[in-house]
């Protein structure tokens, strides 16, 4: 699935993941990785950053934005329900700060962060196939860098 790009294979992706929920996060981010690698980016080009949750994401994604070396960002993470309001702040937080960073910075974030219910959902959305979600927020950076590479053409 190569697309064979001169932009691809020159991007700089940077991909954020969490350590909370490790079975989920871990196989979202090597889906994830596997498809940069698949559609054309260079091993090198791709580098993973690891923050403690969810809510650290717009954090880090904003500094890298900033330093300006990154093209893409890719924001994995899992927030699974609990007894208690915390799943919506966390959850909703690290949503709106990962728009944030990409609208303020025109800097393409694949947003990868599930949000479920419980431990199943996380599972049916983390596995080896293309539902994995990690593989649809690698899809949807490297479109958007080559629509936008498209715009200054």
């Amino acid at each position: 699935m190569t697309d064979l790009s001169p932009v691809l294979a020159k991007a700089r992706v940077a991909v954020i993941s969490t350590i909370w929920n490790p079975e989920i996060v871990d196989s979202l981010t090597d889906a994830a990785i596997a498809r940069l690698k698949a559609r054309g980016v260079v091993p090198a080009g791709i580098r993973q950053f690891t923050v403690p949750g969810a809510f650290e994401i717009p954090l880090l994604a904003e500094c890298l934005a900033r330093q300006g070396s990154w093209d893409a960002i890719v924001a994995l993470g899992c927030v699974i329900k609990g007894d208690t309001a915390h799943f919506e702040y966390v959850a909703g937080e690290c949503a709106r700060g990962i728009a944030d960073v990409a609208r303020e910075n025109c800097l393409p974030v694949g947003f990868g962060v599930l949000a479920t219910y419980d431990l199943e959902q996380a599972l049916a959305r983390s596995g080896p196939n293309d539902d994995n979600k990690g593989v649809e927020a690698a899809d949807a950076v490297l479109d958007m860098l080559l629509l936008l590479d498209g715009l200054n053409a």
